[in-house]
C-alpha cells in the first residue's frame, strides 16, 4: 500500500513540478493567438472550452489502453509500476504537450508536416504514410473489438456484421462532420465515466480491507517466468498508453486546433497524459489486488481469462451494478471514441499533405472515402496479428515525433535534452523488440543480440543527430 501511495503522489507531483519544467522550456506565450481563433473554420479549428478539450484529449488518448495495457503489463511485476510511473512524467506527458505545442505554433499542422519539417523531406513522406498506417490500423482495431462485445451482449440476429455496420457509419459521421457537433458533445460523458470509474476503484483500493501485493521485496524480475518476457524491451512496448504512445502525437495537433490559449496546453496535454498514467496504475493495482498477486492474475489468464473479463469481475465485485455499467460503457464506448478520432486524424493528415481544404463536406467525403476503404480492408486480417504490429507501430511513431521534438527545441535555443534523453531510451526499446520478438511479428534474435544491436543503433541515431543539429537554424519560438 505504501508504494501504491508513493506511486500516487509521484505522478501528481510530477505534473505540478516536471510540468511546470516542459512549459517553462517551451516557452509559452498566453498573448499569443492560437489557430483556434487565427483559423477558425467551424468544422476543425473549433475554439472549445478548456474543460471539454481536456476530457476530449483524455478519451482520445486513454481508451482501453491504460486498463487493458495495464493489466496485461503487470504481469510483467513491479517494474510495471515504477514505468507507468516515470514514463508518463518523463517521456510521455512531455511527448503529448511538446507535440501539441508544436502544432499550435506551426498554425495546428499535422504530426507528419511537423516532423518533415524538423528530420527533413524523406522523414515527412515516410511520416505520412507510417502515421496513415498506424491510424487505420486503430480504427480497424477498435471497430472489431467493440462490435464483437456488443454482438455478445444482444440477441443473436444483432450479429458481429450488424455491430460493425453500425459503428463504421458512426466513425463516418464523427470524421466528416464539425468536431463540435458530435466529439465535443458525447465525449465528455465517456471521459467522466472513465475517471469515475477509476476514482471508485481507487476509494476501493485505499479504505478497503485488502492489501495490494506490489511484490517490490522480490525483486524487479518479469513475473512472466519464462526467456519470451523480458521485463526489457517487451514490457515498454506492452505498457504503452498509460505510459508513452505515439498515437497520442496524432491526436494532439487535432486538440490543438481547438485550444483558445497557450496557458491551457500544460493542463491539458500534460494533464491529459498525467491523468492517464493514474488510471494505468490504479487498475494495475486493481488487477493484482483482485487476483491476489502476479501468480494469481497469471492464473487467471491461463485459465481462459482476459483483460476484459477481468475488469468486469473487477467492476462487479468492487463497484456493483454502477460498476458493472460503467465496466461495459468501458470496453465498449473506449474503443470507439479512440477509434473515431484515429480516422478523424487520418483524414486531417491526409487532408494537410493534399492541402485540401476541408470546409466543404464534399472535400472531406473525397478524403475520407478511401480511408474508410482501407480500414475495411485492414479488418480483414487476423486480429491478433493487426495488434502486435499495431504496438510496435506505436512506441515507433514516439520515436520519430520525441527525435523531431529534440530537433524542434535545439532549433531554438530551448534545452531539448527533455525529448532527447526518451527519444534515446524509445529508440533503443523499439530496435530490439523488433530484432527480439519471434517470428513472423520480429527477427526472434537472441536476446543478448538484440540489446546490443539496440544499443548501437541508438548510438547511430544519437551522433546522427549531432551531426544535424549544428545545422539547424535557431530562431525565437
Amino acid at each position: 500500500m505504501t508504494a501504491f501511495i508513493i506511486a500516487l503522489a509521484a505522478l501528481i507531483g510530477g505534473y505540478v513540478i516536471y510540468g511546470a519544467v516542459a512549459e517553462r522550456v517551451f516557452g509559452i506565450e498566453p498573448a499569443r493567438k492560437t489557430p483556434a481563433c487565427t483559423s477558425a473554420d467551424g468544422v476543425d479549428f473549433v475554439p472549445l472550452p478548456a474543460w471539454r478539450v481536456f476530457l476530449i484529449q483524455f478519451l482520445n488518448i486513454a481508451g482501453l489502453g491504460p486498463i487493458f495495457g495495464a493489466i496485461m503489463g503487470i504481469m510483467f511485476g513491479p517494474a510495471a509500476f515504477l514505468w507507468i510511473v516515470f514514463a508518463p512524467i518523463f517521456a510521455g506527458a512531455v511527448h503529448d504537450f511538446i507535440s501539441a505545442m508544436m502544432s499550435v505554433r506551426a498554425g495546428g499542422e499535422s504530426l507528419p508536416e511537423l516532423v518533415g519539417h524538423e528530420l527533413g523531406t524523406g522523414i515527412k513522406q515516410l511520416m505520412r504514410g507510417f502515421s496513415l498506417v498506424l491510424l487505420i490500423l486503430v480504427g480497424a482495431v477498435f471497430v472489431l473489438t467493440p462490435a464483437g462485445l456488443l454482438a455478445s451482449m444482444t440477441p443473436g440476429i444483432f450479429d458481429t456484421t450488424f455491430w460493425i455496420a453500425c459503428i463504421f457509419i458512426y466513425y463516418a459521421l464523427a470524421t466528416l462532420l464539425p468536431v463540435d457537433k458530435v466529439i465535443a458533445r458525447i465525449y465528455p460523458v465517456f471521459g467522466f465515466a472513465l475517471l469515475f470509474m477509476a476514482a471508485g476503484l481507487l476509494f476501493v483500493l485505499l479504505f478497503g480491507s485488502e492489501s495490494i501485493p506490489d511484490g517490490f521485496a522480490d525483486g524487479l524480475a518479469s513475473r512472466y517466468g519464462d526467456d519470451a518476457h523480458p521485463v526489457f524491451p517487451m514490457m515498454f512496448v506492452s505498457i504503452a498508453c498509460g505510459a508513452i504512445s505515439g498515437f497520442h502525437a496524432t491526436q494532439s495537433p487535432m486538440m490543438a486546433r481547438c485550444l483558445k490559449n497557450e496557458r491551457l496546453a500544460r493542463p491539458i496535454f500534460y494533464g491529459a497524459m498525467v491523468a492517464e498514467g493514474l488510471v494505468a496504475l490504479i487498475w494495475a493495482a486493481a488487477a493484482i489486488t483482485f487476483t491476489g498477486g502476479y501468480d494469481g492474475l497469471r492464473e487467471y489468464m491461463a485459465g481462459g481469462g482476459s483483460a476484459g473479463s477481468l475488469v468486469h469481475d473487477i467492476s462487479i465485485s468492487r463497484l456493483g451494478a454502477i460498476g458493472g455499467l460503467l465496466a461495459i460503457l468501458g470496453v465498449v464506448a473506449a474503443p470507439i471514441t479512440t477509434g473515431d478520432t484515429a480516422l478523424r486524424s487520418a483524414r486531417l493528415i491526409a487532408a494537410d499533405f493534399m492541402h485540401a481544404d476541408q470546409r466543404p463536406i464534399s472535400r472531406r467525403l473525397l478524403v475520407s472515402l478511401p480511408i474508410f476503404a482501407l480500414t475495411a480492408c485492414v479488418m480483414m486480417i487476423d486480429f491478433n496479428v493487426l495488434w502486435r504490429y499495431f504496438a510496435w507501430c506505436n512506441q515507433t511513431l514516439a520515436v520519430f515525433t520525441l527525435w523531431a521534438a529534440s530537433a524542434y527545441l535545439y532549433r531554438c535555443g530551448r534545452a531539448y535534452i527533455i525529448t532527447m534523453l526518451p527519444a534515446m531510451f524509445m529508440t533503443a526499446v523499439c530496435v530490439c523488440y523488433i530484432l527480439f520478438a519471434p517470428s513472423p511479428e520480429g527477427f526472434g534474435m537472441p536476446w543478448t543480440y538484440a540489446v546490443l544491436c539496440s544499443l548501437g543503433a541508438t548510438a547511430l541515431c544519437t551522433a546522427a543527430f549531432a551531426r544535424m543539429a549544428p545545422r539547424l537554424k535557431t530562431e525565437k519560438i
